[in-house]
């Protein structure tokens, strides 16, 4: 007996195929049907608006809530930033200070934190309990105190 030309995976394609254009006719069937019945919409059914809240409704937005943007009033890209600190000199009074190590902390006079000082950063001599004004860089560790200088 003789074995049949068509494969499997012909008939498999075969298959799909058929499946494909049942498919297809159910679906033009189906709009036929809601044509009928009138299920189509119309042009105005079918837009859709933003509201000013920028959600999307089935109703126009009122024009009374209305907008106006300038168009230099528009930034594309990043808007700048003003570097310029609001204070850059700062006042303290020297909590500790080590003149072996070369090194201590200065109490922030307005912000109460302790900041880390260097001998390096030190113009004259400081003790402890001294008032001085320093600014304020951020080092690896946090704040240092930079520019240190002893108040009369």
């Amino acid at each position: 007996m003789a074995k049949s030309q068509d494969s499997f995976n012909k008939k498999e394609k075969e298959k799909k195929r058929k499946k494909k254009n049942e498919e297809k006719l159910e679906r033009k069937e189906q709009r036929k049907v809601d044509k009928a019945k009138g299920g189509s919409k119309t042009l105005e059914e079918m837009f859709s608006y933003v509201d000013e809240n920028g959600n999307l409704s089935s109703t126009p937005p009122d024009p009374s809530k209305k907008k106006v943007i300038r168009a230099e009033d528009i930034v594309l890209g990043v808007p700048f930033r003003d570097d310029t600190p609001e204070e850059i000199t700062r006042t303290g009074t020297v909590k500790f200070f080590n003149d072996e190590k070369g090194y201590g902390f200065i109490i922030d006079a307005e912000t109460k934190d302790s900041v880390f000082v260097h001998i390096n950063n030190i113009s004259g001599n400081i003790r402890e309990g001294d008032r001085v004004t320093f600014e304020v860089e951020m080092g690896q560790k946090g704040p240092n105190a930079v520019r240190v200088k002893l108040l009369p």
